[in-house]
């Protein structure tokens, strides 16, 4: 059974930095396409950026030029690292990956959802 978990989050004043990471655990699995969504309270949940196999990244436009997103595939860990951190940024961040099961990639692919992690940017 493969599980994705979040973690890195916290508070931190604005203007600073923090780097998530969101990391696949089990056996006979390989992370294909993952993407982070934040939900700010109150909002609903919005995409800000996803790595693809190869490794190609895309951002909202909200996080274009302060975010950046890698991919450690020996880890099984994707990072999401945020720089110039503002309140706004404040949310829980959720990964997102499409995962490949299967020794031999061959048992199909499914969508997991990590807990989530609570960032605070403070004034």
């Amino acid at each position: 059974q493969v599980q994705l978990v979040e973690s890195g989050g916290g508070l931190v004043q604005a203007g600073g930095s923090l780097r998530l990471s969101c990391t696949a655990s089990g056996s006979g699995f390989r992370i294909k396409h993952l993407s982070w969504y934040r939900q700010a309270a109150g909002k609903k949940r919005e995409l800000i950026a996803a790595i693809t196999a190869g490794g190609s990244a895309n951002y909202a436009d909200s996080v274009k030029g302060r975010f950046t997103v890698t991919r450690d595939d020996a880890k099984n860990t994707v990072y999401l690292q945020m720089n110039a951190l503002k309140p706004e940024d404040t949310a829980i961040y959720y990964c997102n990956a499409d995962i490949i099961l299967g020794p031999d990639s061959d048992l199909g692919t499914y969508d997991y959802w990590g807990p989530g992690t609570q960032v605070t940017v403070s004034l």
